[in-house]
């Protein structure tokens, strides 16, 4: 063990040194030798280098990502050469190879941060078998061995006999009280992290083996945490504890402001940012004008969710541009030039008359129209005497074809007519 930690000194000897001077800050504050400044000390070597993986993060976030936008294609290459597993391989890789994913990606945090955790691991050891190591001297060592967190040795384990407690001045029950809880609610929080990226973060309109194996590691881990636990010091379980801690509360505010397309965090995360938008008229920052930018390139290709939102913003009078924005509908109905300058509404075309209309001579006239001169008709009253007896003339005259139908009605051509010959009388 010793061979393997001097192999292993040129990430020992920073851990170490990282923690001395922790150790000094809370030191001054809580006292050298108390649980609380040793104990604060680890769980500041955790945020110090959770904050240093944040890039690591990302790029695991965006190749998750870029995995689950494969999950077709990976499904159409496992149903096409399910019979031959070698082209599946090389099929796999192809595809791997022109998307510019890496499956490995995902694991990239905790491959990053396992260096950190070997090397705490043999700081720990190395303090319960008394041992100075790194920059770690005798004195550091005496303040380490007596400090306590919740009456458990700070280099304390739960399968430790009760000798060994004793040297470190503990009581065994205490000490395996306080390794069990901790070792549950280790547990416990690595479980939730990896159901709730299950259960809110996924795609469930994809149904691929990938899925399968996630859900799987979300009982694996729990359990293996729980099995290797129980060998881990208590400094090694408070460091383990806050990284998951850490994890599962960055897993929740990625999956609150920047969740996967088609799952049920983005089902929450569109409705939400629905009602801000009606109620405001806008987005407020420039990530959600990044995701409603999204939604409008993606066009038919929008899934559940998004089409949803898009059409409760018509509902509601408002439009998503292609910018990000969200403007009323009035407004995207204004046409623009390429350069941005709105362009000419085009002309109305004129309401079409009716054949009434027509045969009058034009439309009726409109409040705007100028009044016109036309004739004043006279009234029954108002006719000249001499005017009606021509007129009762010419109401008791028989019409030419009044016996049967007209000619236009009994489908002769239309149009003047040759007059026919005077009958004899």
């Amino acid at each position: 063990m010793d061979t393997i930690a001097s192999l292993f000194s040129f990430i020992t000897t920073p851990v170490s040194w990282v923690i001395v001077q922790f150790h000094k800050v809370y030191g001054a504050l809580f006292g050298d030798d108390t649980g609380w400044a040793w104990g604060l000390s680890i769980v500041s070597l955790v945020i110090l280098i959770r904050i240093c993986l944040i890039p690591l993060f990302v790029k695991q976030i965006k190749a998750t990502r870029a995995m689950q936008t494969l999950q077709p294609e990976m499904k159409k290459i496992q149903e096409r050469y399910k019979n031959d597993k070698q082209r599946q391989s090389e099929e796999m890789m192809k595809l791997y190879k022109e998307t510019g994913t890496n499956p490995l990606s995902s694991c990239l945090p905790i491959l990053a941060q396992s260096p950190f955790f070997f090397a705490l691991y043999h700081v720990l050891n190395s303090i319960a078998n008394n041992d100075t190591i790194g920059s770690i001297n005798q004195s550091l060592l005496d303040s380490a061995q007596k400090a306590h967190i919740f009456g458990a040795p700070l280099a304390a384990k739960f399968t430790d006999s009760s000798a060994d407690i004793t040297a470190l001045d503990a009581s065994l029950t205490t000490v395996r009280i306080v390794t069990a809880v901790m070792i549950v609610l280790m547990s416990a929080s690595q479980f939730y992290t990896q159901r709730q990226l299950m259960t809110k973060n996924v795609d469930t309109t994809v149904k691929t083996p990938f899925m399968q194996q996630q859900k799987m590691l979300m009982y694996v881990f729990p359990i293996m945490f729980a099995v290797f636990g129980i060998n881990f010091p208590v400094g090694v379980l408070v460091y383990w504890l806050t990284t998951n801690v850490w994890t599962m509360g960055q897993q929740m505010y990625v999956i609150h402001n920047n969740p996967t397309p088609g799952s049920k965090a983005q089902a929450a995360y569109l409705e939400r940012l629905f009602k801000h938008v009606t109620r405001h008229g806008k987005t407020r920052n420039r990530r959600e004008r990044a995701i409603v930018k999204a939604i409008v390139v993606k066009g038919r290709d929008r899934n559940e969710h998004e089409r949803k939102f898009i059409n409760g913003l018509s509902k509601e009078n408002l439009a998503a541009q292609a910018d990000g924005t969200v403007v009323t509908s009035e407004a995207s109905a204004v046409e623009t030039a390429e350069d941005g300058t709105p362009t000419t509404p085009k002309r109305q075309q004129p309401k079409r008359q009716t054949k009434a209309q027509r045969q009058s001579g034009g439309a009726k006239t409109t409040d705007d129209d100028e009044p016109k001169n036309e004739p004043i008709s006279l009234s029954k009253t108002d006719e000249p005497e001499d005017a009606k007896p021509a007129a009762a003339a010419k109401k008791a005259a028989p019409k030419p074809g009044a016996g049967g139908r007209s000619k236009a009605q009994s489908g002769q051509r239309k149009g003047q007519q040759r007059p026919k010959s005077p009958s004899k009388k």
